[in-house]
Protein backbone atom coordinates (compact mmCIF):
# COMPACT_ATOMS: atom_id res chain seq x y z
CA UNK A 1 0.00 0.00 0.00
CA UNK A 2 1.26 3.49 -0.81
CA UNK A 3 1.34 6.34 1.69
CA UNK A 4 -1.90 7.89 0.46
CA UNK A 5 -3.86 4.69 1.03
CA UNK A 6 -2.22 4.15 4.43
CA UNK A 7 -3.18 7.68 5.45
CA UNK A 8 -6.79 7.14 4.32
CA UNK A 9 -6.86 3.86 6.25
CA UNK A 10 -5.67 5.62 9.40
CA UNK A 11 -8.34 8.31 8.99
CA UNK A 12 -11.08 5.75 8.47
CA UNK A 13 -9.84 3.52 11.29
CA UNK A 14 -9.96 6.33 13.84
CA UNK A 15 -13.38 7.50 12.67
CA UNK A 16 -14.80 3.96 12.59
CA UNK A 17 -13.51 3.09 16.06
CA UNK A 18 -15.11 6.28 17.39
CA UNK A 19 -18.31 5.68 15.40
CA UNK A 20 -18.83 2.09 16.51
CA UNK A 21 -17.50 2.68 20.01
CA UNK A 22 -19.82 5.58 20.80
CA UNK A 23 -22.98 3.63 19.97
CA UNK A 24 -21.97 0.77 22.26
CA UNK A 25 -23.81 2.30 25.22
CA UNK A 26 -26.41 -0.33 26.28
CA UNK A 27 -23.98 -3.11 27.28
CA UNK A 28 -22.12 -0.72 29.59
CA UNK A 29 -24.66 1.71 31.02
CA UNK A 30 -27.93 0.06 30.05
CA UNK A 31 -29.09 -0.43 33.62
CA UNK A 32 -28.44 3.22 34.46
CA UNK A 33 -30.47 4.31 31.44
CA UNK A 34 -33.26 1.86 32.32
CA UNK A 35 -33.50 3.14 35.89
CA UNK A 36 -33.50 6.78 34.80
CA UNK A 37 -36.09 6.34 32.04
CA UNK A 38 -38.19 3.80 34.00
CA UNK A 39 -37.81 1.24 31.23
CA UNK A 40 -37.13 -2.48 31.27
CA UNK A 41 -33.53 -3.45 30.57
CA UNK A 42 -34.70 -5.59 27.64
CA UNK A 43 -36.26 -2.49 26.07
CA UNK A 44 -33.00 -0.60 26.55
CA UNK A 45 -31.11 -3.28 24.65
CA UNK A 46 -33.79 -3.16 21.95
CA UNK A 47 -32.42 0.28 21.10
CA UNK A 48 -29.50 -1.49 19.40
CA UNK A 49 -31.96 -3.53 17.33
CA UNK A 50 -33.77 -0.34 16.31
CA UNK A 51 -30.38 1.08 15.30
CA UNK A 52 -29.65 -1.86 13.00
CA UNK A 53 -33.14 -1.80 11.49
CA UNK A 54 -32.80 1.91 10.71
CA UNK A 55 -29.37 1.29 9.17
CA UNK A 56 -30.79 -1.46 6.98
CA UNK A 57 -33.82 0.50 5.83
CA UNK A 58 -31.69 3.52 4.92
CA UNK A 59 -29.02 1.54 3.05
CA UNK A 60 -30.81 1.08 -0.31
CA UNK A 61 -31.83 4.74 -0.44
CA UNK A 62 -28.23 5.79 0.19
CA UNK A 63 -26.90 3.61 -2.62
CA UNK A 64 -27.57 6.22 -5.28
CA UNK A 65 -26.12 8.94 -3.04
CA UNK A 66 -22.86 7.02 -2.68
CA UNK A 67 -22.66 6.66 -6.46
CA UNK A 68 -23.59 10.26 -7.24
CA UNK A 69 -21.77 12.17 -4.51
CA UNK A 70 -19.09 9.76 -3.30
CA UNK A 71 -18.56 8.22 0.13
CA UNK A 72 -16.79 11.27 1.60
CA UNK A 73 -19.74 13.61 1.18
CA UNK A 74 -22.25 11.03 2.41
CA UNK A 75 -20.12 10.32 5.49
CA UNK A 76 -19.87 14.04 6.28
CA UNK A 77 -23.66 14.39 6.19
CA UNK A 78 -24.09 11.21 8.23
CA UNK A 79 -21.74 12.52 10.91
CA UNK A 80 -23.77 15.74 11.17
CA UNK A 81 -26.94 13.65 11.54
CA UNK A 82 -25.36 11.67 14.41
CA UNK A 83 -24.93 14.82 16.51
CA UNK A 84 -28.66 15.45 17.14
CA UNK A 85 -29.06 11.69 17.59
CA UNK A 86 -26.76 11.66 20.61
CA UNK A 87 -28.29 14.92 21.86
CA UNK A 88 -31.79 13.43 21.67
CA UNK A 89 -30.57 10.36 23.55
CA UNK A 90 -29.07 12.57 26.26
CA UNK A 91 -32.35 14.49 26.63
CA UNK A 92 -34.64 11.43 26.53
CA UNK A 93 -37.28 11.24 29.23
CA UNK A 94 -38.99 8.04 28.13
CA UNK A 95 -39.20 5.30 25.49
CA UNK A 96 -40.45 7.56 22.66
CA UNK A 97 -37.40 9.83 22.74
CA UNK A 98 -35.11 6.91 23.49
CA UNK A 99 -36.11 4.89 20.43
CA UNK A 100 -36.34 8.01 18.25
CA UNK A 101 -32.71 8.72 19.11
CA UNK A 102 -31.70 5.25 17.96
CA UNK A 103 -33.59 5.75 14.69
CA UNK A 104 -31.60 8.94 14.05
CA UNK A 105 -28.34 7.23 15.03
CA UNK A 106 -29.20 4.30 12.75
CA UNK A 107 -29.77 6.65 9.80
CA UNK A 108 -26.44 8.30 10.57
CA UNK A 109 -24.74 4.93 10.91
CA UNK A 110 -25.97 3.83 7.50
CA UNK A 111 -24.10 6.81 6.03
CA UNK A 112 -20.93 6.48 8.10
CA UNK A 113 -20.32 3.02 9.58
CA UNK A 114 -18.63 0.02 7.95
CA UNK A 115 -20.34 -0.04 4.54
CA UNK A 116 -19.57 3.62 3.87
CA UNK A 117 -15.91 3.08 4.73
CA UNK A 118 -15.75 0.02 2.46
CA UNK A 119 -17.23 2.06 -0.39
CA UNK A 120 -14.66 4.80 0.29
CA UNK A 121 -11.81 2.30 0.08
CA UNK A 122 -13.26 0.80 -3.09
CA UNK A 123 -13.35 4.29 -4.65
CA UNK A 124 -9.69 4.83 -3.82
CA UNK A 125 -8.18 1.38 -4.28
CA UNK A 126 -10.53 -0.38 -6.70
CA UNK A 127 -9.68 -4.05 -7.19
CA UNK A 128 -7.19 -3.95 -4.32
CA UNK A 129 -9.81 -2.87 -1.79
CA UNK A 130 -10.06 -6.31 -0.17
CA UNK A 131 -6.74 -6.01 1.67
CA UNK A 132 -7.54 -2.45 2.68
CA UNK A 133 -10.95 -3.46 4.03
CA UNK A 134 -9.37 -6.35 5.93
CA UNK A 135 -6.83 -4.00 7.49
CA UNK A 136 -9.60 -1.60 8.50
CA UNK A 137 -11.67 -4.39 10.06
CA UNK A 138 -8.63 -5.53 12.00
CA UNK A 139 -8.53 -2.18 13.80
CA UNK A 140 -12.26 -1.47 14.15
CA UNK A 141 -12.74 -4.84 15.84
CA UNK A 142 -11.16 -3.24 18.90
CA UNK A 143 -13.75 -0.45 19.23
CA UNK A 144 -15.56 -2.03 22.18
CA UNK A 145 -12.28 -2.71 23.98
CA UNK A 146 -11.51 1.01 23.78
CA UNK A 147 -14.92 2.55 24.30
CA UNK A 148 -16.55 0.27 26.86
CA UNK A 149 -14.18 1.44 29.60
CA UNK A 150 -14.39 4.99 28.22
CA UNK A 151 -18.18 4.95 28.47
CA UNK A 152 -18.04 3.54 31.99
CA UNK A 153 -15.56 6.23 33.04
CA UNK A 154 -17.62 9.09 31.59
CA UNK A 155 -20.82 7.74 33.12
CA UNK A 156 -19.24 7.36 36.55
CA UNK A 157 -17.74 10.83 36.27
CA UNK A 158 -20.76 12.82 35.08
CA UNK A 159 -23.64 10.45 34.30
CA UNK A 160 -24.82 8.65 31.19
CA UNK A 161 -26.48 11.75 29.72
CA UNK A 162 -23.19 13.64 29.86
CA UNK A 163 -21.50 10.68 28.16
CA UNK A 164 -23.99 10.98 25.28
CA UNK A 165 -23.25 14.71 24.95
CA UNK A 166 -19.52 14.01 24.95
CA UNK A 167 -20.07 11.55 22.11
CA UNK A 168 -22.08 14.16 20.21
CA UNK A 169 -19.05 16.41 20.58
CA UNK A 170 -16.79 13.59 19.37
CA UNK A 171 -18.79 13.45 16.15
CA UNK A 172 -18.16 17.16 15.56
CA UNK A 173 -14.60 17.44 16.83
CA UNK A 174 -13.12 14.08 15.79
CA UNK A 175 -15.06 12.33 13.02
CA UNK A 176 -16.20 15.38 11.05
CA UNK A 177 -12.70 16.92 10.63
CA UNK A 178 -11.31 13.50 9.72
CA UNK A 179 -13.85 13.06 6.93
CA UNK A 180 -13.64 16.67 5.72
CA UNK A 181 -9.85 17.05 5.69
CA UNK A 182 -8.57 13.47 5.67
CA UNK A 183 -10.43 11.91 2.74
CA UNK A 184 -9.95 12.71 -0.97
CA UNK A 185 -12.41 15.29 -2.27
CA UNK A 186 -12.86 13.75 -5.73
CA UNK A 187 -14.45 10.31 -5.89
CA UNK A 188 -13.79 7.74 -8.56
CA UNK A 189 -16.80 8.38 -10.84
CA UNK A 190 -15.91 12.08 -11.09
CA UNK A 191 -12.40 11.16 -12.16
CA UNK A 192 -13.76 8.84 -14.86
CA UNK A 193 -16.09 11.54 -16.17
CA UNK A 194 -13.12 13.90 -16.67
CA UNK A 195 -11.14 11.39 -18.74
CA UNK A 196 -11.01 11.69 -22.51
CA UNK A 197 -13.67 9.51 -24.08
CA UNK A 198 -11.10 7.11 -25.46
CA UNK A 199 -9.58 6.59 -22.01
CA UNK A 200 -12.75 5.39 -20.31
CA UNK A 201 -12.73 1.88 -18.93
CA UNK A 202 -14.53 -0.82 -20.89
CA UNK A 203 -18.08 -1.38 -19.63
CA UNK A 204 -18.33 -4.83 -18.02
CA UNK A 205 -21.23 -7.23 -18.38
CA UNK A 206 -24.12 -6.75 -15.90
CA UNK A 207 -24.33 -9.25 -13.08
CA UNK A 208 -27.27 -11.61 -12.86
CA UNK A 209 -29.83 -10.73 -10.19
CA UNK A 210 -29.62 -14.31 -8.94
CA UNK A 211 -25.95 -13.79 -8.05
CA UNK A 212 -26.83 -10.77 -5.94
CA UNK A 213 -29.57 -12.79 -4.23
CA UNK A 214 -27.10 -15.59 -3.52
CA UNK A 215 -24.66 -13.10 -1.97
CA UNK A 216 -27.47 -11.76 0.21
CA UNK A 217 -28.60 -15.25 1.25
CA UNK A 218 -25.11 -16.52 2.12
CA UNK A 219 -24.21 -13.39 4.06
CA UNK A 220 -27.54 -13.27 5.88
CA UNK A 221 -27.45 -16.91 7.00
CA UNK A 222 -23.90 -16.58 8.32
CA UNK A 223 -24.65 -13.23 9.95
CA UNK A 224 -27.75 -14.68 11.63
CA UNK A 225 -25.57 -17.22 13.43
CA UNK A 226 -22.36 -15.29 14.10
CA UNK A 227 -23.99 -12.02 15.18
CA UNK A 228 -26.65 -13.78 17.23
CA UNK A 229 -24.16 -16.06 18.96
CA UNK A 230 -22.06 -13.08 20.00
CA UNK A 231 -25.08 -11.79 21.93
CA UNK A 232 -26.10 -15.08 23.60
CA UNK A 233 -22.71 -16.76 23.98
CA UNK A 234 -22.39 -16.15 27.72
CA UNK A 235 -25.88 -17.53 28.40
CA UNK A 236 -25.20 -20.51 26.11
CA UNK A 237 -22.01 -21.38 27.96
CA UNK A 238 -23.85 -21.14 31.28
CA UNK A 239 -26.55 -23.45 29.92
CA UNK A 240 -23.79 -25.92 29.03
CA UNK A 241 -22.71 -26.05 32.66
CA UNK A 242 -20.11 -23.30 33.10
CA UNK A 243 -20.25 -20.85 35.96
CA UNK A 244 -20.77 -17.14 35.35
CA UNK A 245 -17.06 -16.44 35.83
CA UNK A 246 -16.02 -19.30 33.55
CA UNK A 247 -18.47 -18.24 30.84
CA UNK A 248 -17.18 -14.66 30.90
CA UNK A 249 -13.59 -15.88 30.83
CA UNK A 250 -14.22 -18.03 27.76
CA UNK A 251 -16.29 -15.31 26.10
CA UNK A 252 -13.61 -12.68 26.61
CA UNK A 253 -11.25 -14.64 24.38
CA UNK A 254 -13.68 -14.51 21.48
CA UNK A 255 -12.88 -10.96 20.35
CA UNK A 256 -9.16 -11.68 20.27
CA UNK A 257 -9.71 -14.79 18.13
CA UNK A 258 -11.99 -12.91 15.73
CA UNK A 259 -9.44 -10.14 15.27
CA UNK A 260 -6.73 -12.77 14.85
CA UNK A 261 -8.72 -14.47 12.08
CA UNK A 262 -9.08 -11.13 10.29
CA UNK A 263 -5.31 -10.70 10.53
CA UNK A 264 -4.68 -14.15 9.05
CA UNK A 265 -7.04 -13.40 6.17
CA UNK A 266 -5.32 -10.05 5.63
CA UNK A 267 -1.90 -11.70 5.38
CA UNK A 268 -3.17 -14.12 2.76
CA UNK A 269 -5.48 -11.68 1.00
CA UNK A 270 -3.45 -11.74 -2.20
CA UNK A 271 -3.50 -15.55 -2.44
CA UNK A 272 -7.22 -16.26 -2.21
CA UNK A 273 -10.45 -14.35 -2.66
CA UNK A 274 -13.33 -13.74 -0.27
CA UNK A 275 -15.36 -16.67 -1.60
CA UNK A 276 -12.53 -19.04 -0.66
CA UNK A 277 -12.30 -17.44 2.79
CA UNK A 278 -16.05 -17.87 3.24
CA UNK A 279 -15.99 -21.53 2.19
CA UNK A 280 -13.10 -22.46 4.50
CA UNK A 281 -14.61 -20.60 7.45
CA UNK A 282 -18.05 -21.93 6.53
CA UNK A 283 -16.73 -25.49 6.83
CA UNK A 284 -15.28 -24.82 10.28
CA UNK A 285 -18.38 -23.16 11.73
CA UNK A 286 -20.77 -26.17 11.69
CA UNK A 287 -17.95 -28.39 12.96
CA UNK A 288 -17.65 -26.13 16.00
CA UNK A 289 -21.41 -26.34 16.62
CA UNK A 290 -21.46 -30.12 16.10
CA UNK A 291 -18.66 -30.52 18.62
CA UNK A 292 -20.81 -29.01 21.36
CA UNK A 293 -23.99 -30.75 20.23
CA UNK A 294 -22.63 -34.30 20.17
CA UNK A 295 -19.42 -34.25 22.19
CA UNK A 296 -18.62 -33.95 25.89
CA UNK A 297 -19.31 -30.57 27.40
CA UNK A 298 -16.16 -30.42 29.44
CA UNK A 299 -14.19 -27.15 29.67
CA UNK A 300 -11.61 -28.53 27.23
CA UNK A 301 -14.27 -29.22 24.58
CA UNK A 302 -15.78 -25.78 25.12
CA UNK A 303 -12.31 -24.26 24.70
CA UNK A 304 -11.97 -25.99 21.32
CA UNK A 305 -15.43 -24.71 20.36
CA UNK A 306 -14.46 -21.14 21.27
CA UNK A 307 -11.27 -21.47 19.21
CA UNK A 308 -13.04 -22.81 16.11
CA UNK A 309 -16.04 -20.50 16.41
CA UNK A 310 -13.89 -17.41 17.05
CA UNK A 311 -11.64 -18.01 14.05
CA UNK A 312 -14.48 -18.92 11.69
CA UNK A 313 -16.77 -16.03 12.70
CA UNK A 314 -13.91 -13.54 12.40
CA UNK A 315 -13.03 -14.79 8.92
CA UNK A 316 -16.69 -14.78 7.87
CA UNK A 317 -16.99 -11.12 8.87
CA UNK A 318 -14.24 -10.27 6.39
CA UNK A 319 -15.80 -12.51 3.73
CA UNK A 320 -19.21 -10.81 4.08
CA UNK A 321 -17.64 -7.39 3.60
CA UNK A 322 -15.47 -8.31 0.63
CA UNK A 323 -17.40 -10.95 -1.36
CA UNK A 324 -19.07 -8.27 -3.54
CA UNK A 325 -15.59 -7.26 -4.74
CA UNK A 326 -15.30 -10.64 -6.45
CA UNK A 327 -18.26 -9.87 -8.72
CA UNK A 328 -18.62 -6.09 -8.95
CA UNK A 329 -16.35 -3.46 -10.42
CA UNK A 330 -15.48 -0.20 -8.70
CA UNK A 331 -18.43 1.75 -10.13
CA UNK A 332 -21.05 -0.88 -9.24
CA UNK A 333 -19.76 -1.79 -5.78
CA UNK A 334 -21.57 0.99 -3.88
CA UNK A 335 -24.96 0.14 -5.34
CA UNK A 336 -24.53 -3.60 -4.78
CA UNK A 337 -23.34 -3.28 -1.19
CA UNK A 338 -26.14 -0.87 -0.34
CA UNK A 339 -28.65 -3.48 -1.52
CA UNK A 340 -26.94 -6.25 0.42
CA UNK A 341 -26.82 -4.26 3.66
CA UNK A 342 -30.61 -4.02 4.05
CA UNK A 343 -31.13 -7.71 4.87
CA UNK A 344 -27.81 -7.95 6.70
CA UNK A 345 -28.71 -5.13 9.06
CA UNK A 346 -32.21 -6.52 9.59
CA UNK A 347 -30.62 -9.86 10.45
CA UNK A 348 -28.26 -8.06 12.83
CA UNK A 349 -31.30 -6.65 14.60
CA UNK A 350 -33.36 -9.84 14.69
CA UNK A 351 -30.81 -12.57 15.36
CA UNK A 352 -29.99 -11.82 19.04
CA UNK A 353 -33.63 -11.87 20.28
CA UNK A 354 -34.49 -14.87 18.08
CA UNK A 355 -31.53 -16.94 19.24
CA UNK A 356 -32.04 -15.85 22.84
CA UNK A 357 -35.66 -17.01 22.59
CA UNK A 358 -34.63 -20.39 21.16
CA UNK A 359 -32.05 -20.84 23.92
CA UNK A 360 -34.34 -19.93 26.81
CA UNK A 361 -37.53 -21.62 25.55
CA UNK A 362 -36.24 -24.73 23.76
CA UNK A 363 -32.69 -25.22 24.99
CA UNK A 364 -29.04 -25.26 23.99
CA UNK A 365 -29.36 -28.32 21.73
CA UNK A 366 -32.05 -26.63 19.64
CA UNK A 367 -29.90 -23.51 19.33
CA UNK A 368 -26.88 -25.52 18.19
CA UNK A 369 -29.02 -27.52 15.74
CA UNK A 370 -30.42 -24.32 14.22
CA UNK A 371 -26.89 -22.95 13.89
CA UNK A 372 -25.73 -26.08 12.06
CA UNK A 373 -28.65 -25.92 9.60
CA UNK A 374 -28.07 -22.22 8.84
CA UNK A 375 -24.30 -22.51 8.52
CA UNK A 376 -24.58 -25.55 6.22
CA UNK A 377 -27.13 -23.69 4.10
CA UNK A 378 -24.76 -20.74 3.79
CA UNK A 379 -21.91 -23.09 2.85
CA UNK A 380 -23.98 -24.66 0.07
CA UNK A 381 -24.74 -21.20 -1.35
CA UNK A 382 -21.06 -20.25 -1.22
CA UNK A 383 -20.23 -23.34 -3.25
CA UNK A 384 -22.66 -22.14 -5.93
CA UNK A 385 -21.08 -18.67 -5.85
CA UNK A 386 -17.67 -20.27 -6.24
CA UNK A 387 -18.73 -21.68 -9.61
CA UNK A 388 -20.08 -18.27 -10.68
CA UNK A 389 -17.11 -16.11 -9.79
CA UNK A 390 -15.19 -14.54 -12.70
CA UNK A 391 -11.73 -15.75 -13.56
CA UNK A 392 -8.83 -13.60 -12.40
CA UNK A 393 -8.14 -12.35 -15.89
CA UNK A 394 -11.79 -11.50 -16.62
CA UNK A 395 -13.42 -8.17 -16.00
CA UNK A 396 -15.55 -8.17 -12.90
CA UNK A 397 -19.27 -7.75 -13.29
CA UNK A 398 -21.22 -4.56 -12.96
CA UNK A 399 -24.64 -4.02 -11.33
Amino acid sequence: MNRKIVFILIVLAIAQVVGWGTIGLPPVIGRQIAADLHMDIVAIFAGTSVHYVAMGLCAPALGSAFVRFGARRVMIVGTLVAVPGFALLALASGPVEYFAAWVVLGAAGSATLSTASYIMLNEVVGSGARNAIGALMLVTGLSSSIFWPTTAFLSDLAGWRAACLVYAGAMLLVCLPLYVFGLPRQHWTEAVEKRPSGAAEQQPTPVANSTLLLLIAAGSLNAFITLGFSAVLIELLKALGLSQAEAIAFGSVLGVLQVGARGIDLLGGGKWDAITTGIVAGCVLPVAMLLLLTGPRAPSAIAVFILLYGLSSGALAVARATMPLVFYDRAAYATAVSRIMLPLNLISALSPPVLASVLTRVGANALLGLAIVCSCGALAILMVLRRRRPRRNETRLSA
